[in-house]
């Protein structure tokens, strides 16, 4: 709802900017996006050296829309991306699975500082699980488990118009797991049983984006999270990283990587030992290197 009523909102802007009786002045508002369909497909029949039938497909949709009268300001990023891939008989399992929302307003204090609020969610679209090829496998995630509300009061550095550094002292963050079995589990650092979780916390979110070489587009945000009332030494960041390399209006790679450490999230150390025991925290990395259909708008 909230990108329909902003999409409508600039609609009316544009038309009021292109009619032939408007005045000669630009929209405030500002549009872009990146849309990219990758897909790879192997097939053998008697192939001597090995290998297994695969296909895999990805998809991914970026969209910004950003609003700048000079006092006054609103910024809007959803990130949509979800991908499958499939080897020999093995079950389809993801490859790709996000929604992240973020918006931000901000009302200028000086030059280059505003005074600003940070609304943030996200969530996955699709269950995930333990053994994603195997027909036993465990479910470990959902839609909603785990879901994450950042709610953030505080200011906004921007000294231009590529790179924004967001610092709060005052941030509320919501864990949902909206799965009755993970939350049985007490999965994503809810108590057992319980479907929600609430911290307090400082949080700071650095966003850059440029085409730092003709044809190559920069895309990276880093958010931290320290939580006041429970180690907060224990640094929560969430680090994404797009590259597009243009090769035409309509072909081009894309490289995008994302780093989790959240203290909250457990793994099982040994899960050969066919014990359920989710103890060890890790550093989290996925790295999905494509090349297909985009186009920047």
């Amino acid at each position: 709802m909230l990108l329909i009523g902003i999409a409508l909102l600039a609609q009316e802007a544009q038309e009021a900017t292109t009619s032939p009786d408007a005045p000669e002045t630009d929209t405030l508002w500002k549009f872009s996006g990146v849309s990219s369909l990758n897909l790879s497909q192997l097939a053998l029949s008697n192939w001597a050296a090995g290998g297994e039938n695969s296909v895999s497909g990805n998809a991914l949709l970026k969209l910004s829309a950003d609003y700048d009268n000079g006092t006054t300001s609103w910024d809007n990023d959803l990130t949509l991306g979800f991908g499958l891939t499939k080897q020999g008989d093995e079950l389809a399992r993801k490859s790709d699975d996000q929604i992240n929302l973020s918006s931000k307003f901000g009302y200028k204090a000086s030059k280059k500082w505003r005074y600003s609020a940070l609304l943030g969610f996200t969530t996955q679209f699709a269950e995930g699980y333990e053994n994603p090829g195997d027909e036993d496998r465990t479910r470990i995630s959902n839609f909603m488990a785990p879901g994450y509300l950042n709610l953030a009061l505080g200011m906004d550095y921007k000294p231009g118009k590529n790179l924004s550094l967001f610092i709060s002292p005052v941030t509320g963050k919501v864990t949902f797991v909206l799965d009755t079995m993970l939350a049985n589990k007490g999965a994503f650092g809810v108590d057992p049983g319980q479907a929600v979780r609430g911290e307090f916390g400082a949080y700071i979110k650095f966003a850059y984006k440029r085409e730092i070489l003709k044809h190559v587009l920069l895309d990276t945000k880093i958010d931290l999270f320290s939580n006041y009332l429970n180690h907060p030494e224990r640094v929560d960041v969430n680090w994404d990283l797009l590259l597009t390399f243009k090769v035409n209006e309509y072909i081009s790679a894309t490289l995008m990587t994302q780093l989790i450490y959240d203290h909250d999230i457990k793994f099982d150390p040994d899960p050969s030992d066919d014990i359920e025991e989710y103890t060890e925290d890790r550093v989290q990395f996925k790295e999905l290197l494509g090349l297909g259909l985009t186009y920047t708008f």
